[in-house]
């Protein structure tokens, strides 16, 4: 059984996040540029892999980032792909308990939903995901369900985070576009971006 009915769609978006990773090519450029422009890949790397891997189980366990992580450059690692992948793991498993999903969680002393928190960790796997796929030239598999939640918490968020230049205005797209694309688009991602 199922701690929330979100845990299925959290562990749908590590999934798709692993797999990003894992086609990262070792020979990437650590200052080749990415979709969102204040980052190059490896300091987008290193703030993906920081807030929705060890963030993630952190924020279920209702623990501090200990600052050698926060410090940590893991772009530098060889074995980074893995790493992601096996710490995405704990942390899905950390979310499967029930309690990881009551109350809140003290973000630099300001109490937040652990729901919302949790939704707020599935759009960073999936739209830095993007951003990581797109600035070496690959892509990331998220399914219809997957979409149409992240263009909901986007919807919910994007004033906020337009404020606080966190997202862009949104790109206009042509008719037709997918719930994937509207997603991005929305977040202020121009799922046309190439490198």
């Amino acid at each position: 059984m199922n701690a929330h009915p979100l845990h299925p769609l959290l562990a749908r978006a590590a999934t798709a996040a692993a797999a990003v990773a894992a086609g990262v090519p070792a020979e990437v450029s650590p200052d080749a540029p990415t979709p969102c422009g204040e980052f190059d890949t490896r300091a987008l790397i290193n703030h993906w892999v920081l807030y929705t891997s060890h963030g993630l189980e952190h924020r279920a366990r209702r623990l501090e980032l200990p600052a050698e992580l926060v410090e940590r450059d893991f772009a530098a690692d060889a074995d980074w792909r893995a790493e992601y992948a096996a710490q995405l793991e704990r942390a899905v498993a950390a979310w499967g308990e029930p309690a990881a999903w009551e109350g809140d969680v003290d973000l630099g002393g300001s109490p937040f939903p652990a729901v919302g928190i949790a939704r707020m960790l599935i759009l960073e796997l999936l739209l830095h995901g993007w951003d990581v796929a797109r600035a070496v030239g690959g892509s990331i598999e998220v399914d219809e369900e997957l979409a149409l939640l992240v263009g909901e918490i986007v919807a919910e968020n994007a004033e906020l985070f337009r404020q606080y230049g966190g997202f862009a205005e949104p790109v206009a797209l042509p008719e037709g576009a997918s719930a994937w694309e509207r997603a991005l688009a929305a977040s202020g991602r121009d799922p046309r971006w190439k490198a």
